[in-house]
């Protein structure tokens, strides 16, 4: 009720025990607390916390101007929230091996199950833009390494993040996937694949699971977990699609407001306030305390 039920280690073990070549497990992308237990209410098997959501939630562009302390802060929020397994974008580690080594410790304290670190050169940008710029593979792997000496628990996954792919092209890509998984890696996040072909390849070049990013607008085609699954990928996330839809229809509400002077025309577009109410577990709480909860939710709109 007022926080999951599964403590961090058992969800670092559910989460380990998920990632299984050619299960795809789908992983949405949870924006706030209240979408992760809308995540988890659907059946999903873990969520995933997206760093462009975090710095675009704050109003900023994903360049890395995010901190540790308010990934970490909100990344603890979040799984506090569910008992799924949470994986999180780490970013590049904020700042240089020890740097990283301090990061998975922060967010093995905020609850989460994993986390991935990439090897973009900081300031970073998103990973489905042009101009991205990449660190050697030295500084790549010393990230990783440290991310692995650095965790205090063993089941803590730690992902490495390449967007090589991008710029040097597949096969440059995959050699430094290898070499990532040889620094300490558990699994391997190749961001912007261009299609199943480019997954197909990946996933028989590695022994270990590999994660598929189905973002919108982005450079990788669209493809079904099916499709994935047949690859061999064992993990999807679906990082954005959650508040895009989200800010997607608070903008048609507020436009209806200013076009027509009421939302009314919307509001059966809307989270009823009894669904709202259930999600929260408003009902839950009177076990502690029934003065919080002594009223009827109402279930209709009235009709004056």
């Amino acid at each position: 009720m007022l926080s999951a039920t599964r403590t961090p280690s058992q969800k670092r073990q559910d989460l380990r025990s998920l990632l299984v070549p050619g299960a795809a497990q789908p992983f949405p992308g949870a924006f706030t607390p209240l979408s992760a237990k809308l995540i988890e209410e659907k059946g999903f098997p873990g969520l995933y916390i997206s760093g462009a959501v975090i710095a675009n939630e704050l109003g900023l562009p994903d360049i890395g101007l995010t901190t540790l302390t308010e990934v970490a802060a909100r990344g603890a929020q979040i799984a506090r929230a569910t008992d799924l397994p949470c994986l999180i974008d780490a970013d590049t580690g904020f700042g240089e091996p020890m740097n990283v080594a301090r990061t998975i410790q922060e967010v093995e304290d905020a609850g989460l199950a994993g986390c991935h670190i990439e090897d973009q050169v900081n300031p970073k940008r998103c990973g489905h833009l042009d101009g991205k710029t990449m660190v050697d593979l030295e500084t790549a792997t010393r990230r990783i390494r440290a991310a692995a000496d650095g965790r205090r628990d063993p089941a803590f996954l730690v992902m490495a993040r390449t967007d090589l792919r991008a710029t040097d092209g597949l096969p440059a890509a995959i050699d430094r996937m290898k070499a990532l998984v040889d620094a300490g890696a558990d699994a391997i996040f190749p961001e912007a694949l261009k299609d199943l072909r480019e997954f197909e390849q990946v996933c028989a070049a590695l022994d270990v699971p590999v994660l598929a990013n189905m973002t919108e607008f982005g450079k990788s085609q669209l493809l079904t977990r099916e499709q994935l699954a047949a690859a061999g990928v064992a993990m999807v996330i679906y990082p954005v699609t959650l508040l895009r839809s989200a800010m997607g229809a608070a903008e048609r509400v507020l436009e209806t407001i200013l076009a027509e002077g009421t939302q009314e025309s919307r509001v059966g577009e809307m989270l009823t306030r009894a669904r709202l109410y259930e999600l929260v577990d408003y009902e839950g709480y009177t076990r502690f305390d029934s003065s919080v909860f002594d009223f009827e939710i109402p279930t209709e709109r009235p009709t004056t």
